[in-house]
């Protein structure tokens, strides 16, 4: 798609798979956006909306809209009717993102997951990735993208784990895992 914003194209990127590094590979584009004065925004479809993990303060002290939506690890807890609410409203603070003409760059950190659970359909996100401005570049990460959002994606890496510090019991680090 090619539009008004200097001719850019506006690709949908997916960063998928089991190894670490989806949520920063997004950071690095979102930096490297910002650095290029484009107008980002991060929501962030799993961290519970009091993060303050190092993305979160360094977001705050670049002016970056960064936005935790969640109530913290889905697989594990304990009120997943809770946990489809949160993602259903965030859904609807990603559609509103999407179609407005603000942001050069909209991240969808860990949506995956809530199309893996069932929360939302592949194809309502489909939908708005389909509606969103020809120029703007979307981002979405997380374990298991479903197939259709591969084969929309202009962009698709998968990380792949060859070796992690947690398997010798080296436990999350600040500024390594958050």
């Amino acid at each position: 798609m090619v539009d008004k914003r200097d001719g850019r194209v506006g690709l949908v990127i997916v960063n998928t798979g089991s190894g670490k590094g989806k949520t920063t590979a997004s950071l690095g584009l979102m930096l490297r956006a910002w650095g290029q004065g484009m107008k980002t925004v991060m929501l962030q479809f799993i961290k519970t909306k009091t993060s303050n993990y190092g993305e979160n303060k360094a977001a705050r002290k670049l002016g970056v809209e960064m936005v935790p939506l969640g109530a913290g690890f889905t697989w594990l807890s304990r009120d997943i009717e809770k946990d489809k609410a949160l993602a259903r409203e965030g859904w609807d603070a990603a559609k509103q993102r999407l179609c407005s003409e603000e942001y050069d760059l909209v991240i969808l950190d860990e949506l995956t997951y809530t199309m893996k659970y069932g929360w939302l359909s592949v194809e309502e996100v489909l939908e708005a990735l389909r509606r969103r401005p020809s120029w703007q570049h979307v981002v979405i990460t997380g374990r298991d993208a479903p197939p259709e959002l591969i084969e929309y994606a202009d962009l698709v890496t998968e990380m792949k784990e060859i070796k992690h510090p947690y398997k010798s019991g080296v436990k999350a680090q600040p500024g390594v895992e958050f």
